[in-house]
């Protein structure tokens, strides 16, 4: 069935680890709706790897972003190890704006997968460099140290974004309330040397980074926009087996969704798909458990294999209503935006 209406940005947020588990914590946590109860389209994605019942990141992540299974551990690529071109880059050939924001290293294998064509995700410093063949508008996330303090070769890729238009902040020298992006030039923020903080501790730009992101890239092209935003530290906390932490990352999440919500609301063009790669731990929200104070209980410190939802907002949202594999996310995007 053809959508009523064409999308002309598109916003992909990514809680990695995230399935009904989480978000039914997250509901009974708190006193008021979460942000996805006010999504009207809702659907299920089948997670599954090319090699594998039980995905990891950058499968799936691969999946979303190209539209071919691939087998765990590469990201952009497919199972044969080809090249795949990513909805990001796609994007970027068609003249929109792009960006990636993560509350981890973003050269982790979710974003990674949006940018990044390697055989193995813990190839760091080669993902760092596959930054530098894209002219991708703004990314935000941790893991600076793979750009300027390198093992593998002498390459400064801190000194060759600058000279590709880059303006770049760090985590050093910098926060959030003292960056100003330049809609005439790209923008980087690294938000760690490595690895982001928990929202248990401390950290707290996402919804801040997420807001400031759709309103530069809104005025870096008058064609549209396409950016991945993910949650990635919901997917730690689920490893660790760490309700309290989960529900600190969710709680985050939930803020930076508001956010997006309330720019496609004012925008009207732009489509809002909220997702998750797999579901990690096996959460139960279990007999006991009252509002707020919640009893969950965990199955696994890993990923498992159940469906997760989709939520769907904007123009072509009835697009993301079902059942269906998870290639179908990028194959739904891209007819989303009528290409």
């Amino acid at each position: 069935m053809e959508p009523a209406e064409k999308a002309k940005n598109i916003v992909l947020l990514i809680g990695d680890g995230v399935g009904i588990g989480q978000i039914t914590s997250a509901l009974y946590n708190r006193d008021r709706m979460l942000q996805v109860e006010y999504f009207p389209f809702v659907g299920f994605q089948k997670p599954f790897s090319a090699n594998n019942l039980i995905t990891d990141s950058a499968a799936s992540a691969t999946a979303m972003a190209c539209g071919a299974k691939t087998r765990n551990n590469i990201v952009g690529m497919d199972a044969d190890g080809k090249a795949l071109p990513s909805i990001l880059e796609i994007a970027e050939k068609k003249g929109l704006s792009t960006g990636l924001v993560t509350t981890s290293s973003i050269v982790h294998a979710t974003p990674a997968a949006f940018i990044a064509h390697q055989k193995s995700r813990q190839l760091y410093e080669h993902i760092a460099a596959d930054f530098l063949k894209t002219d991708i508008d703004l990314f935000i996330g941790g893991g600076k140290k793979y750009f300027d303090h390198r093992k593998t070769d002498d390459r400064d890729l801190i000194r060759e974004l600058e000279k590709k238009n880059y303006l770049i902040f760090d985590y050093f020298n910098h926060n959030l309330q003292q960056i100003k992006p330049n809609p005439r030039k790209n923008f980087a923020w690294f938000t760690a040397y490595d690895q982001p903080l928990p929202a248990s501790q401390g950290r707290d730009y996402l919804p801040a980074a997420a807001d400031m992101a759709l309103r530069y890239l809104d005025e870096r092209s008058d064609v549209g926009f396409f950016i991945m935003i993910e949650a990635a530290q919901t997917d730690w906390a689920c490893h660790a087996n760490q309700g309290g932490s989960l529900l600190a990352e969710m709680d985050d999440f939930d803020k930076t969704i508001k956010k997006v919500l309330n720019f496609a609301r004012h925008d009207g063009q732009t489509l809002v798909i909220v997702t998750s790669d797999h579901e990690t731990g096996g959460l139960a929200v279990n007999p006991g458990s009252k509002r707020r104070n919640i009893k969950m209980a965990f199955t696994t410190n890993g990923h498992t294999g159940t469906m997760v939802p989709v939520f769907a907002y904007g123009p072509a949202a009835s697009l993301f209503e079902g059942i269906y594999d998870n290639t179908r996310i990028f194959e739904k995007m891209t007819e989303a935006f009528g290409w």
